[in-house]
């Protein structure tokens, strides 16, 4: 596995690197969002890996017993569903749309996708981060069991989440792969922490709404503005309250795909859809969120933009 060098403003960003994986190894990599995307992207037209990126869609339509049965048939697998919901322990929800399902459980079924992939190297942007303990400890099960006949690599900001399944990891910066020693964890955990701050992990976004404070990971969150000095969070169409600024979400949130793309707004690129050019010096960002969210994209951030998303 090869990944050529990247350079930004005349400087080596990420160099050129080499990365010898065998079958049943599980490599993590340990870097910011910018490496993560360059990485994930130099692989795509490999079709020797599948590629899992984070917040990667579903048909929120179907039940799961649905979404199962048509892996089953689209990948021509001889498994049956029945089977299957046992093995991801999703008996439960088997009727269950996947829209309908809680943010983790949606997210662990999307995930599943894996299991069906014909590749022999998965390679999973993020996959531990979105989940709950129950669902870790599920998909852990699955990929061990991939692990018999394949080879994993996963690429994240948190090392408790490379720690998960992984039994080589590396941090990855501009000077290039670093291994860690994952027997003295704790230790290694701290040092990574002190040497990339940006690259500290927050679980939960605080707000609050009618009285109740309500925690959100985020992946979930759409937007983020400013309106008359109060901060609104917006997730699947609906709005919060935060006690946090602007600045200091745009500080919290940069791991995580967020972007300042207009003084009053912060948004998850994740969700960006299309950009859209009203004239020479007007834009929006389109959000494909199930409802139809544009938020103001400033003149002076166009370019800053199209340079993170590689355009």
């Amino acid at each position: 596995m090869q990944f050529q060098p990247v350079y930004h403003d005349g400087e080596i960003f990420l160099p050129k690197i080499e990365l010898n994986m065998a079958c049943n190894q599980s490599i993590g990599i340990i870097t910011d969002l910018k490496r993560k995307q360059i990485l994930m992207n130099q692989l795509l037209d490999h079709s020797q890996y599948y590629i899992f990126r984070a917040q990667q869609n579903e048909y929120a339509q179907l039940t799961v017993e649905e979404l199962i049965t048509f892996l089953i048939n689209v990948t021509e697998r001889n498994d049956r569903a029945t089977m299957l919901l046992d093995y991801f322990a999703l008996k439960e929800e088997r009727k269950i749309k996947i829209k309908n399902l809680s943010p983790s459980k949606r997210m662990y079924v999307t995930l599943l996708r894996v299991y069906f992939a014909h590749q022999p190297t998965l390679v999973l942007e993020e996959p531990y981060f979105y989940l709950e303990e129950q669902d870790r400890r599920q998909f852990k099960r699955v990929l061990d069991d991939l692990l018999k006949e394949k080879q994993i690599l996963i690429l994240t900001s948190n090392f408790e989440d490379a720690l998960i399944s992984c039994d080589t990891i590396y941090r990855l910066n501009e000077l290039g792969l670093h291994p860690l020693d994952i027997r003295d964890a704790e230790e290694n955990k701290q040092d990574v922490q002190d040497r990339d701050q940006p690259n500290v992990i927050l679980q939960k976004i605080t707000t609050k709404k009618n009285g109740k404070v309500i925690l959100f990971n985020p992946p979930e969150i759409d937007f983020i503005e400013s309106v008359n000095g109060s901060i609104l969070v917006h997730v699947d169409g609906e709005h919060y309250d935060c006690a946090l600024t602007l600045t200091e979400l745009e500080q919290r949130l940069a791991n995580f795909g967020f972007f300042r793309c207009h003084r009053s707004y912060l948004v998850n690129l994740q969700k960006v859809r299309e950009i859209i050019t009203w004239t020479k010096n007007s834009y929006s960002l389109r959000l494909n969120t199930g409802k139809d969210a544009v938020v103001p994209l400033s003149r002076s951030k166009l370019s800053e933009l199209k340079t993170l998303l590689n355009l």
